[in-house]
């Protein structure tokens, strides 16, 4: 399964503060981030378990995702039966950052796997003024407010 941040904001969020604000939220991860020039582009969370979500960090002024933007912001156009439709719709077409975290398919510990997903994605969307899909689920404010369920 697949969360993903659509942030508007240039700004990078720092790996630092994330991994701070998931121990203050009560879920220990031993972060691993990796990047270059342009700041990091890639990194892992592992939890005492051993469970790892994979973390991607994509550009839209220099990674090729805005064919990719374009499919997610046509899909919402679609979703007629929710009035925050359209603004998701822009919101996808007007994303300068995308980042994705990709859940195991298998962990000792579910809830607390659940909540680094949900906890990491508020994090990222509010660092970069954004919000947050999850497969099967939905969008979401940084907020955590369900701004779209998907059917």
């Amino acid at each position: 399964m697949w969360y993903r941040v659509f942030g508007r904001s240039e700004s990078e969020p720092s790996p630092a503060a994330l991994a701070e604000h998931l121990h203050e939220a009560g879920v220990p991860v031993e972060p691993h981030f990796k990047g270059d020039d342009l700041g990091w582009t890639a990194g892992e969370l592992r939890l005492a378990g051993g469970a790892t979500v994979f973390v991607q960090r994509y550009l839209a002024g220099e990674d090729d995702i805005r064919d990719d933007l374009n499919a997610y912001a046509a899909e919402l156009e679609t979703c007629d039966y929710s009035p925050n439709n359209g603004a998701l719709m822009q919101h996808a077409i007007q994303t300068k950052q995308l980042v994705t975290l990709r859940k195991p398919i298998a962990a000792a510990d579910e809830v607390t796997l659940e909540r680094l997903l949900e906890a990491a994605c508020k994090f990222l969307a509010a660092a970069t003024d954004g919000v947050y899909q999850i497969d099967g689920k939905g969008w979401f404010s940084a907020a955590g407010e369900v701004l779209l369920q998907e059917r």
